[in-house]
């Protein structure tokens, strides 16, 4: 068993293989196209935004605790053959230097933000998932089920909103007697469109008894779509129907389903969804499905046909988080096959070792502006540098005010509750860019130092994807790994701009440091120290942490983000700890930073 996004499952392994070919395509997936699938919900006005509440920390309701995450834990079982590489082979890379940057940012959003969005009628949430978009002289940031906007020198462009009433949804909750649910909400993303000039963000959504909370046979992934490059404007929103149980799109095995933690990006024809499908009643696991559709339509406000592909069986097990690439400002996007679009994934299937990437190719994405999209999916396998399930984090010993409350009884009977470890998680593919011919990315992977044990570093791929007689390949041009002695890293998103220079944004968290935001320069020849952007001044201490609150471990965010904007520049959003104001239940805070390459 190992985990995806903190969702606890395991998969069913079909056969066991050897070491695959460089490159292979030996599969292609056509899709379904759904018409009805899509639904323009109206717009958003940015006259509706709510303005954050002044109130006091209120902190004292939870959601995305343990025990909220178990009603998603799906098991699939089955005969479990061994982990392809031995564990004798985990990473053992030489340490980089740990100094400070050069890059410039400053606070994004926080726990206490996101909390006292639409006058507090939020939850307390961990862990923070991250969107950010730039482009036009505006930043776009969402976590969790927060967003605000900002011009790039910092400043504030309109006030924090839930995303709930964003996309004009119900408040999370009312809290009263008897309290009233709006829809389960989670895991935005955001992409800024350097063609159409337009901003993209999505969430999933679960539908709820409102009374109840319980949750409802029905899920969507939400589109929004700025109507100008000013964010503060009006925006189209839309209902991606998810839930695949026959009703108005395909029937899949347990469904009602939701996907999990929707992945989006771009080419220059379609706008693209990728998820993990989860039943919502009862064990399963659907594996990876892909949603293309035009880009242009969406910002114009109508209703593309929407093309489903659900990949299925890949190796000996089932796909898993597909990442769509984006392509930057200024870069060629891949003309090939009547426009493709490229995505990439991990193939460790068992919590242990492997050594094989999935390069992906989506042909014939220009046919998505017409009223027939005829799309294929195919995929090659790229052998790679050995990756691999990593483990709990340390961290820096400190104040801890939320565990102190605890040992005095506030939460009930008092509790002894020790420095937490932060969860890193899996070591799933994190966002891709496709840039200079080549596709960018790194994941989370346990590294063994010289000295003491296994710890969570970071692999990183830089790879070129190829077209033949045989159809698709790929190889590796440069790979290696981030690894800090005695600390981790975890949780990377590179981006690169047109050039093919850019960076790898992550958190640094270990008995060294308080959890910080970092990076490392990233080229065609590899990547620099490790550089501090913004340095953590306290431990992680929040709820999911605790054993009263039913965790295990802090729940730390399960991806960060990157991107490039117009002029080349880098910016990126990361987790970290900034001290300071806070809610009784959580510290986390976010940091944006910006690298000139």
């Amino acid at each position: 068993m190992f985990k995806k996004r903190g969702l606890s499952f395991t998969f069913a392994l079909l056969v066991s293989v050897t070491v695959a070919s460089e490159a292979r395509a030996d599969k292609t997936v056509e899709g379904i196209v759904l018409r009805q699938n899509l639904k323009l919900l109206g717009t958003h006005s940015a006259s509706s935004a709510a303005s954050p509440s002044a109130s006091t920390d209120i902190g004292s309701e939870v959601r995305n605790t343990p025990d909220q995450d178990r009603r998603f834990e799906k098991q699939i079982t089955g005969s479990m053959s061994p982990a392809r590489v031995p564990a004798a082979k985990v990473p053992t890379p030489v340490d980089k230097a740990v100094r400070p940057g050069t890059a410039t940012g400053f606070d994004g959003l926080t726990q206490r933000d996101q909390r006292l969005a639409d006058n507090g009628r939020q939850f307390s949430l961990e862990p923070p998932d991250q969107g950010l978009a730039v482009g036009s002289g505006f930043i776009v940031e969402s976590v969790n089920t927060a967003i605000r906007f900002r011009l790039t020198n910092g400043s504030p462009h309109g006030s924090t909103m839930s995303l709930n009433k964003f996309f004009n949804l119900p408040s999370a909750i009312i809290r009263g007697n008897p309290p009233v649910f709006g829809p389960f909400t989670s895991d935005p993303k955001a992409y800024y469109d350097p063609d159409l000039k337009r901003f993209f963000v999505t969430m999933l959504a679960i539908d709820q008894n409102p009374a109840t909370g319980a949750f409802q046979g029905h899920s969507s992934v939400l589109i929004a779509v700025s109507k100008t490059s000013d964010p503060a404007g009006d925006w189209y929103l839309y209902s991606l129907d998810t839930t695949n149980d026959g009703t108005t799109g395909p029937s899949h095995p347990g469904c009602p389903c939701f996907g999990d933690q929707p992945l989006i990006g771009a080419d220059a024809n379609g706008f693209y969804i990728s998820t993990n499908e989860f039943p919502i009643f009862t064990a399963g696991f659907n594996g990876a499905q892909v949603y293309a559709m035009s880009k242009a339509a969406l910002a114009a406000g109508t209703l593309p046909p929407v093309v489903m592909i659900s990949p299925g069986a890949l190796e000996e097990g089932i796909s898993y988080s597909l990442q769509p690439a984006t392509t930057p400002p200024g870069g060629s996007y891949e003309g090939a096959n009547l426009g493709t679009e490229y995505f990439m994934s991990a193939l460790e299937f068992t919590g242990g070792l492997d050594n094989r990437l999935a390069v992906w190719a989506l042909t014939g994405t220009s046919t998505l502006n017409s009223a027939t999209p005829a799309v294929a999916l195919r995929y090659a396998i790229v052998a790679a540098q050995v990756y691999g399930q990593p483990p709990a984090m340390q961290q820096k010993d400190g104040p801890l005010p939320l565990a102190d409350r605890i040992r005095a009884g506030a939460f009930g009977k008092p509790a002894v509750e020790h420095l937490p470890l932060i969860e890193s998680n899996d070591d799933r593919m994190s966002q891709t860019v496709y840039a200079a011919g080549k596709l960018w990315c790194a994941l989370n992977t346990v590294v063994q130092p010289k000295n003491g044990p296994v710890q969570t570093g970071i692999a990183w791929f830089i790879v070129t994807p190829s077209w033949t007689s045989a159809g698709l390949g790929g190889s590796i041009a440069n790979q290696g790994y981030i690894s800090v002695n005695r600390n981790s890293v975890a949780f990377p998103s590179a981006a690169v701009n047109a050039a093919g220079r850019g960076i790898i944004g992550f958190s640094l968290i270990g008995p060294d440091y308080y959890p910080s935001a970092a990076y490392v320069t990233l080229d065609s020849s590899g990547i620099s120290d490790v550089l501090v952007a913004k340095a953590g001044t306290e431990p992680d201490d929040g709820f999911t942490g605790y054993v009263t609150f039913s965790g295990r471990a802090g729940r730390w965010g399960d991806y960060s983000a990157a991107t490039a904007d117009e002029s080349g520049n880098i910016w990126f959003a990361t987790e970290y700890i900034p001290g300071g104001l806070r809610t009784t239940l959580a510290n986390w805070g976010t940091f944006i930073g910006k690298v000139v390459p």
